[in-house]
């Protein structure tokens, strides 16, 4: 299936709404740069989940939840991401995802999360994220001792 393309004022409008929220990420004003993610999907013809746009929105406004400690709401945004063209298979989107479920307490969700951001992107993707993750990856990977 071919992925719709928005038309040049719409597009225009919802990178100029994700710059204002990656601003206020940089200042630190988290909320308000949510905000400014959710006026860029609202900008989107619904379904959202139909337009390559709507995968990197949801995914910055899942990236702010997830560093706010808002991690069911993260859990959501991110999901949706997943469910966009592009969304699926991006190696950023598995390894915020796998983040999410590890918080969410759901370790076999986050293996599977965090095993696809490393086959994506190899051992690379965790620098600078906490070491745990990593770790529960490691874990994860090891053969078991079935005897």
């Amino acid at each position: 299936m071919p992925t719709k393309t928005l038309s040049d004022a719409t597009y225009s409008a919802v990178i100029k709404a994700c710059r204002k929220g990656d601003e206020l990420v940089e200042k630190g004003n988290l909320g308000a740069a949510i905000a400014a993610y959710d006026e860029a999907l609202r900008l989107l013809p619904a379904p959202t989940t139909e337009w390559e746009a709507a995968a990197w929105v949801y995914a910055a406004k899942g990236d702010v939840l997830f560093q706010q400690g808002r991690y069911a709401e993260a859990r959501l945004a991110l999901e949706e991401a997943m469910c966009c063209p592009g969304g699926l298979g991006n190696p950023f989107l598995h390894l915020r995802l796998g983040q999410t479920y590890y918080e969410l307490g759901k370790a076999e969700k986050a293996a599977d999360e965090l095993s696809r951001a490393y086959m994506g992107a190899g051992e690379k993707i965790f620098e600078g994220e906490d070491g745990k993750y990593l770790h529960l990856l490691k874990q994860a990977l090891k053969p078991r001792d079935d005897n």
